[in-house]
């Protein structure tokens, strides 16, 4: 759907797909109130003829036969609004979180560095819930409601008397107006509710996650004492939706009660006068003990809606959200990237009024050749990968692959011309086998087993149980640092993409195995374009170049000799890793 319409032509839209089960529901709806105003005529009927001595057996038999299929048909109805209303709200909620899933998946990376889990997680729960409730039972109730007490009092009013009518029902209309200046006030607080539950969810995501961090750091109370403050949040903007029912409720009860005490009092009075039968006061009474649902149903539907219109209005906040990265309207296909790469006067902020974090970049890399890139934390290394493969937008033509800009690249295909080891080695809940295939439509084994050999992990895979088909746990959890970044070499390496970029990808393996992987790189995978970020000098001495970025800004390009010989910051990094390694042996 087109992110520019407004909230309700989205819902209208949704609800337009199932117009037929909705229809079918209203009809059932309209039969079983017809059918159920039918139990006061045939109650006041038997009621008469008991008081005027006419009654006899076989007549009560066939009054009550009427009542048992009338009961059948109440059944069968409401049977029918349950499956068609209730059912169509299921596929519609269905529907909403398909999209709503999709449109995440379309979203850049800034939307995601500026929205916490926790948060979109409530949106996929708590709101599409309540917007399933103001589908579903909101539209019944209203619908219910109003059908219902048209019928209710045409009846009153047609068969039985006017001027009763019109005293008796003087109260209800109050529900009615009570329930719509308490729905502002509901709309309001549930959408503060919302983001409360947002808030409280988001720090448990975020504790559980890093459950393994709090507690080397002894840092449980402190935990629980932020769980609670947000906990009590939470609970507080709860009972501030909880006290408006606590109002509305009651007062629909008492409102209520006061009509059918009317109904009883003057009604009681005509019928001692004579003016209706006690036969059609019976009636007149389940009339009014029946118009009583249509009007709490009204409040209920005005707090339905209300809450309804509230989660609505935060899931369009997302669903209205552009992605910053997306293909331009004029794209240039290309049969395949070879792996050459350039960069011209590239200077990138990630937010336009913020610092630079690169400056003048220029640059170019040949096809099959290999690219260290080294500096200091914060100089810019990791942005130069996320500008490359579009996870941000680089300014117009600065940036490259094989000669065409990278903005002019269809997403899919630049994307796919990239191997990919990022610093946080994520890895999902799943099988390694999954995991190494991840970028595969269809694994084999034998392709997963040689990628793993390669990235130096198949000893360690097969030592486990279940080898291959382990379960590795959430973000690989129950995998070593090493481990996980070798099966992440691994997924990147069976990609078999143009170009390679490994950021940091071998920091947390013994020398002995970065060795392998390097040699392995260089022996196996030279016809790949290789983009080496790293901190240790041992990973990229061996490029064919060396870029070293201090502050935003390439300072130093050139092979490790040069480089060297030029003694500038390269040179004070190897001298400083040098001692570092020193200190460390003689330690």
């Amino acid at each position: 759907m087109d992110p520019k319409i407004n909230k309700g032509q989205r819902l209208i839209g949704y609800m337009k797909q199932y117009i037929g089960h909705y229809i079918l529901g209203i009809l059932a709806v309209i039969l079983v109130d017809v059918i159920q105003l039918n139990i006061p005529v045939i109650t006041g009927n038997i009621t008469n003829d008991l008081q005027y001595g006419v009654l006899t057996m076989p007549l009560l038999m066939r009054e009550l036969f009427k009542l048992l299929m009338i009961g059948i048909t109440i059944t069968l109805g409401r049977f029918a609004w349950r499956y068609y209303i209730f059912g169509t709200s299921r596929h519609i909620e269905k529907n909403m979180r398909r999209d709503y899933f999709i449109k995440l998946e379309s979203l850049s990376t800034d939307f995601f560095n500026e929205h916490k889990t926790g948060d979109l997680m409530a949106y996929a729960t708590n709101d599409l819930n309540a917007i399933r409730m103001m589908v579903g039972p909101g539209v019944l109730m209203a619908l219910d409601a109003v059908i219902l007490t048209v019928l209710v009092l045409y009846k009153m009013i047609g068969t039985i008397s006017l001027k009763l009518t019109v005293i008796s029902i003087l109260p209800l209309p109050v529900i009615a107006i009570g329930s719509l200046i308490l729905g502002k006030f509901i709309r309001k607080r549930f959408k503060d509710k919302q983001e409360a539950f947002a808030h409280l969810s988001d720090l448990v995501q975020e504790n559980i996650s890093g459950m393994r961090v709090i507690k080397a750091f002894v840092k449980e109370t402190y935990e629980m004492t932020k769980f609670s403050v947000a906990n009590r949040h939470n609970y507080d903007k709860n009972m501030h939706v909880v006290k408006l029912f606590a109002i509305m409720m009651p007062l629909v009860t008492l409102i209520s009660g006061l009509s059918i005490a009317i109904a009883l009092g003057f009604g009681g009075r005509m019928t001692i006068r004579g003016e209706i039968t006690l036969g059609e006061f019976v009636a007149f009474v389940q009339y009014i003990l029946i118009l009583v649902w249509p009007m709490m149903a009204f409040g209920w539907c005005i707090n339905i809606v209300s809450q309804g219109m509230a989660s609505l209005s935060r899931y369009e906040e997302i669903m209205a959200t552009k992605s910053t990265v997306a293909d331009k309207e004029v794209l240039i296909e290309v049969a395949q990237l070879s792996g050459s790469i350039q960069m011209k006067d590239l200077t990138f902020a990630y937010k336009q009024d913020a610092e630079p974090v690169l400056r003048d970049i220029s640059l170019s890399i040949e096809a099959g050749q290999s690219v260290g890139i080294l500096g200091r934390t914060g100089s810019g290394k990791t942005t130069l990968a996320n500008l490359l493969l579009r996870l941000f937008d680089p300014p117009e033509n600065t940036v490259f692959l094989d000669g065409v800009d990278v903005l002019a690249l269809p997403l899919e295909k630049l994307r796919k011309s990239f191997g990919y080891v990022p610093q946080d080695n994520f890895l999902f809940s799943d099988t390694i086998i999954n995991n190494i295939g991840f970028a595969k439509e269809v694994i084999q084994r034998d392709e997963a087993s040689e990628a793993a050999k390669e990235a130096c992990v198949h000893d360690n895979i097969i030592d486990f149980k279940d080898g291959y088909d382990t379960i590795i746990g959430e973000r690989g959890v129950t995998l070593s640092g090493g481990q996980k970044q070798r099966i992440s070499i691994a997924r990147a390496l069976l990609s078999e993409a143009p170009i390679l970029i490994l950021d940091d990808a071998v920091s947390a393996v013994d020398t002995k195995t970065e060795e392998a992987i390097l040699d392995m790189l260089k022996n196996q995978r030279g016809h790949q374009t290789q983009i080496l970020i790293a901190h240790r000098i041992s990973t990229i001495q061996h490029a064919d170049l060396i870029i070293v970025l201090d502050d935003g800004r390439i300072v130093e390009q050139g092979q490790h000799e040069a480089l060297i010989a030029n003694k500038g910051l390269y040179y004070e990094m190897v001298k400083q890793q040098q001692l570092e390694r020193e200190i460390i042996e003689e330690g």
